[in-house]
């Protein structure tokens, strides 16, 4: 795929006239053709500035013999779109970001792809287009948002979330609550803890399709802009060197970023998102892959939500180079990897360091011995449940305790915010998966709920739906297969015992194989809550999270 297919020649001449109608001159039309993704809108705080660093992409593209072309991508705001009907859309939303790139990129035959997301679904489905297309792709994302402060306290989107449980169980006033909403979020940019977006922005710089820093350089700073300008040039590079995405995105590439995902505890999203960005470059990560790389990879940083660190400490520490250098000195990284940055993997950590060691641990002297997220299987979870393991109070790493069974998130944020849960209950709450929900709504109204109001160290919380990148506390997601695709959990009934033990890595009722099986007799499973519109259609494509809910 490349524009001198469309352009040149008799042939070429409605596309070079078409081209003339907009204002390119014939230098320009005779250039390669880059595609300028930008992910930039008025509702997405990590998004709202990204006009600054398209134009700084274009910039570096115009300066190595390129033209720039730029078209949009839709990108959802999570936090807008949670604890309602909205929250439905963000991970179908992945698709249609994936979709809509390869429909403009096909359509037009580009030449290269700079791609510019910044939160939760943008950049997984920017990722995922770059495999599936698999022309000269650089990633540059907007940039990490600064933590909040109020006194000596530092905070971010989670203290707010916690915040309203903790107000709804009498432990701070309204005017509390006030002070830390409009004190949190202090500007634009990814929210400042190891959430899902920075997670992702993370990891595409350990893929290799981001340069160094990637993810930790914050938004509004001329290092983000200089960055955007050089990704403009690397991805002129990569045009003249026929170097594409499915060159960098091998699996020894994904193996580094679940080894950096586990050495920093990144968010369980990465669960759902490495799988389909694999999916789309014809390799699969199967979960236990992530088990496996995360009982031999220490956990050296601990950032928010898991630990007090926010991403401009991280980045100050030496960043994703310095993280991966560190992991590298016990042979957990591979080295000889190509980069978008044109050197490889061993040749950009080599000039790194560790300049904190409060953010960075010594390998040898971990926050643990192993990574942050675990897999967990048993009769409720037989294709694997995710938990971020590191983020779970000691006392809860071994639970029992009755279930208590919801259908749907909303009935169980009543019941949580109605005091109805008592101290060593197992909220279950289904029908939320990838076809239930359908779109696998986050759970983060219930756990910061549950936080708030003092609860994580008592009451654990299963779901086939999936968790924030912000929730802590014994919150395990992605339970597989998931109650509208036949799994067990949807014949749990509450009072059933729930046994959890993520030092062993499994999730089991105290159900037998005969009892489930009368249980399957009697069971009807319940009709799609949405039948009209690209969610019904997304619902009956798309598999359980184990699979990373790819579509069919």
């Amino acid at each position: 795929m490349n524009s001198t297919k469309i352009k040149e020649g008799s042939e070429g001449a409605v596309v070079r006239m078409l081209f003339y109608a907009m204002g390119y001159t014939k230098d320009e039309i005779e250039r390669p053709i880059i595609g300028i993704v930008n992910s930039q809108n008025e509702i997405v705080p990590g998004h709202m500035h990204l006009g600054q660093i398209a134009a700084a992409v274009k910039t570096g593209v115009l300066s190595a013999g390129g033209t720039p072309v730029e078209f949009p991508s839709i990108g959802i705001c999570d936090g807008i779109a949670m604890g309602h009907e909205g929250m439905k859309y963000p991970l179908a939303s992945r698709e249609l970001i994936c979709d809509s790139v390869e429909a403009m990129a096909k359509a037009h035959q580009f030449d290269g792809l700079a791609l510019i997301p910044n939160c939760d679904k943008s950049v997984p489905g920017m990722l995922m287009a770059a495999a599936r297309l698999n022309i000269p792709s650089v990633v540059v994302s907007g940039g990490a948002m600064r933590a909040g402060r109020v006194g000596d306290r530092t905070l971010d989107l989670n203290d707010v979330m916690e915040g309203i449980g903790a107000f709804k169980g009498g432990i701070i006033t309204e005017e509390q609550l006030a002070e830390l909403e409009i004190n949190a979020c202090p500007g634009c940019g990814s929210c400042s803890g190891l959430y899902t977006a920075n997670s992702m922005n993370c990891l595409t710089e350990a893929l290799g399709m981001g340069l160094p820093f990637n993810g930790t350089a914050l938004e509004g700073t001329a290092e983000r802009v200089r960055m955007a300008k050089t990704a403009g040039v690397k991805v002129m590079d990569l045009v003249k060197r026929d170097v594409k995405p499915r060159d960098i995105l091998t699996r020894e590439a994904f193996e580094n970023a679940i080894t950096v995902d586990m050495g920093m505890a990144g968010s369980t999203n990465t669960v759902l998102h490495l799988p389909a960005i694999a999916h789309e470059a014809g390799i699969e990560l199967p979960l236990d892959l992530f088990d496996e790389i995360s009982k031999r990879t220490p956990y050296i940083a601990k950032l928010s939500p898991s630990g007090v660190h926010h991403m401009e400490n991280l980045h100050e520490a030496g960043g994703i180079p310095a993280l991966m250098k560190e992991l590298s000195g016990k042979a957990l990284i591979h080295e000889d990897l190509p980069t978008v940055s044109g050197k490889t993997v061993g040749e950009v950590i080599a000039a790194a360091e560790v300049r904190d060691r409060d953010v960075i641990k010594g390998i040898d002297a971990p926050y643990r011995s192993i990574g942050g997220l675990a897999i967990l299987k048993g009769n409720i979870a037989p294709d694997g449940a995710v938990v971020k393991e590191s983020a779970v109070a000691e006392e809860m790493l071994v639970h029992s305790g009755p279930a208590v069974v919801f259908d749907s998130e909303d009935e169980a944020v009543a019941a949580i915010w109605g005091k109805q849960i008592k101290k060593g209950d197992v909220i279950l709450i289904r029908y939320e998966g990838p076809k239930g929900g359908p779109g696998m709504r986050e759970m983060l109204g219930p756990t910061a709920s549950i936080a708030g109001m003092g609860l994580d160290k008592d009451v654990a919380l299963l779901t086939d739906g999936r968790f924030s990148g912000a929730s802590r506390g014994a919150s395990i997601g992605h339970i597989s297969p998931e109650a509208m695709a036949d799994g067990p959990v949807g014949l749990i009934e509450t009072g059933d015992v729930i046994d959890i033990d993520i030092p062993t890595r499994a999730l089991n009722a105290r159900v037998t194989d005969e009892e489930f099986a009368a249980r399957r007799a009697k069971y009807v499973k319940p009709e799609p809550r949405v039948k009209t519109g690209y969610l019904s259609r997304y619902a009956r494509l798309v598999t359980s999270a184990n699979t990373g809910a790819v579509l069919e």
